[in-house]
């Protein structure tokens, strides 16, 4: 029976590093990647919360213009006594277009939001979200709306851009094709 203890708590151990290595991580469905069940903050005491990491190699759907790569971030669920606190940080890629040169560039974009989640109709804010009757949280649309709030309306590969020459159409930040000096002249 001693040496039969002596196992069992091996077993534990190695089951309880197991259980470990997956709470460190949001249980979230690959096509959902930021669905989280989140009934057991409603139950939690005002004060409770819980962070959880995301890594996603790209987001996008079939309508959208803008890949999302590279997608980091980190969210912060806290307990309030109106509803759910979700603080999120997140920062990807992007692939744009210079509207001066009119090359293809990789921009890095930062974001984050916060919202409150009310428990009943008389708590809810401006946003006017609830915490759904089946405690899941779907992070995806205010991920997807900060990233795209931080594109920039106009982007510019670089702030010393050259653009194209309007005579040939020549990307300036590659040579010079001679217009220019024309151009300076004439003005």
């Amino acid at each position: 029976m001693f040496g039969m203890a002596m196992i069992v708590p091996a077993k534990i151990l190695r089951d309880c590093a197991t259980i470990s290595r997956v709470w460190r991580k949001p249980m979230t469905n690959p096509r959902k990647p930021f669905l989280l069940n989140v009934g057991f903050l409603i139950s939690a005491s005002t004060g409770y919360n819980r962070e959880f990491d995301f890594y996603l190699s790209t987001l996008s759907e079939e309508d959208d213009d803008v890949l999302l790569s590279e997608i980091q971030g980190r969210v912060k669920i806290s307990r309030t006594p109106q509803g759910l606190l979700v603080e999120g940080k997140f920062n990807a890629q992007t692939h744009l277009e210079c509207v001066r040169c009119l090359e293809e560039y990789d921009h890095k974009l930062q974001w984050s939001f916060t919202e409150l989640y009310a428990f009943s109709l008389n708590n809810v804010t401006d946003s006017g979200l609830l915490v759904p009757d089946d405690a899941q949280l779907d992070l995806e649309d205010l991920v997807r709306d900060g990233a795209l709030l931080e594109i920039p309306i106009s982007p510019i590969c670089k702030p010393d851009c050259q653009g194209l020459c309007i005579e040939c159409g020549q990307n300036l930040n590659m040579g010079d094709c001679g217009h220019v000096e024309l151009q300076d002249k004439i003005s």
